[in-house]
């Protein structure tokens, strides 16, 4: 089992689009992508509100986003959305990793 978290970061003038840059060219990104227990973390934009980007953002568990949520990291984001004026919307899903054989045949390999 393993928790997604789907973060929508919407700002002004570009502002969410500048917060994912900076937190990809500070390297934060790659230090949380290194985390014990981090399966994805990437930046998406958004073809329908360029003010908004979406952080797709995977842990094997509960306990690794626990210690990511310690971790000295959170501090540089929330410092990061702070100065970008950020408003977030968030949602978890946990994964079923059974693909029944209906659907199956709707993925193109």
């Amino acid at each position: 089992m393993s928790i997604t978290v789907n973060l929508r970061y919407t700002g002004t003038n570009g502002s969410a689009r500048k917060f994912a840059e900076e937190m990809t060219k500070s390297g934060t990104v790659e230090k949380i992508r290194n985390e014990a227990g981090n399966l994805r973390y990437e930046y998406y934009e958004s073809l329908e509100d360029p003010e908004t980007i979406l952080l797709i953002d995977s842990w094997k568990d509960q306990e690794s986003i626990d210690v990511h949520h310690a971790s000295p990291m959170m501090k540089t984001i929330m410092d990061l959305r702070e100065k970008y004026d950020l408003h977030m919307t968030v949602e978890r899903y946990v994964s079923d990793d059974t693909m029944p054989e209906k659907d199956a045949g709707f993925i193109r390999k």
